[in-house]
């Protein structure tokens, strides 16, 4: 007789709790009036972001996350969608990174992107009920307030360089990995907040500072979990942006990806809303 597959067999209890996780998570949001959709995940063209790779489906490519296909939905008048799906980024293979992951991404209008941040607390309370979560030997305690740090206060705490010489080295994603984000929801969940605009594709830049944009990380011991923003809707902007990201990663030689033309074309009718996704 064959013996059974032990390295399967002991993920027993992580397939169970990961299987109570996405219960209650679609218990939540539908319980607060989302919609889940499912949207395709082979699209003619996701956001040409510098960092992201896609991976090729004949003249296609899997998305990188549902967000375009989502924010159309939007346009046409949904108001409140979620989804849990699979992603497909290439090249991603790391610690707290893999080339296939699920991915959720809610979005709701009528909020601002603070009001979002709440959000994502009453989620994780509805997730670990007993405001305690264990990792890696370190008890992180979810009662309120939890920490709100802004990313340039957070490179003058942590990192050997301020945030504007981080930028102007070109050094801002190596410093923020390796310097900053392990020192970061150690004992309470922190939200890092206002994102340089330069690094916030998708996102509206905050009235009155408009060299950062209205958007948040969550983090919890050193670990990224949640990405939000504030949507942009200029469709004018948007284009601006896409391009010069796309000229970005022209002049580093990665393959040269079309325009979401459809996603620009419905842009100027989305209503004002945040989004957040978890990975």
């Amino acid at each position: 007789m064959s013996e059974p597959s032990w390295a399967l067999s002991r993920k027993r209890q992580t397939l169970t709790e990961r299987a109570r996780i996405i219960q209650n998570i679609r218990s939540f949001f539908i319980d607060r009036g989302y919609l889940e959709v499912e949207t395709p995940h082979r699209i003619p063209a996701n956001a040409p972001e510098p960092h992201i790779e896609a991976v090729a489906s004949g003249a296609c490519a899997l998305h990188t996350s549902p967000e375009l296909a989502m924010k159309r939905m939007l346009a046409a008048g949904y108001e409140q969608l979620f989804q849990i799906c699979r992603v497909w980024r290439e090249g991603e293979r790391g610690q707290f990174h893999l080339p296939e992951f699920t991915l959720l991404e809610w979005y709701r209008t009528g909020i601002d992107y603070n009001a979002l941040m709440n959000e994502c607390m009453e989620l994780l309370f509805v997730l670990v009920p007993e405001g305690k979560l264990c990792r890696s030997g370190r008890t992180i305690d979810l009662t309120m307030p939890w920490q709100k740090l802004t990313v340039a206060e957070a490179f003058t705490r942590y990192a050997s360089v301020d945030l504007n010489q981080a930028l102007a080295s070109d050094g801002f994603e190596e410093i923020l990995t390796s310097e900053v984000e392990p020192h970061l929801g150690k004992e309470k969940p922190t939200f890092l907040t206002e994102y340089p605009s330069s690094l916030a594709a998708l996102a509206r830049t905050k009235v009155g500072e408009p060299q950062v944009a209205e958007r948040f990380e969550l983090y919890i011991d050193g670990l990224e979990l949640a990405n939000a923003f504030s949507e942009l809707t200029d469709a004018k902007e948007q284009r601006r942006r896409f391009e010069e990201d796309e000229e970005l990663r022209r002049t580093a030689g990665k393959t040269p990806y079309p325009l979401p033309e459809k996603f620009l074309a419905e842009l100027a009718t989305m209503p004002e809303l945040p989004s957040a996704l978890i990975a």
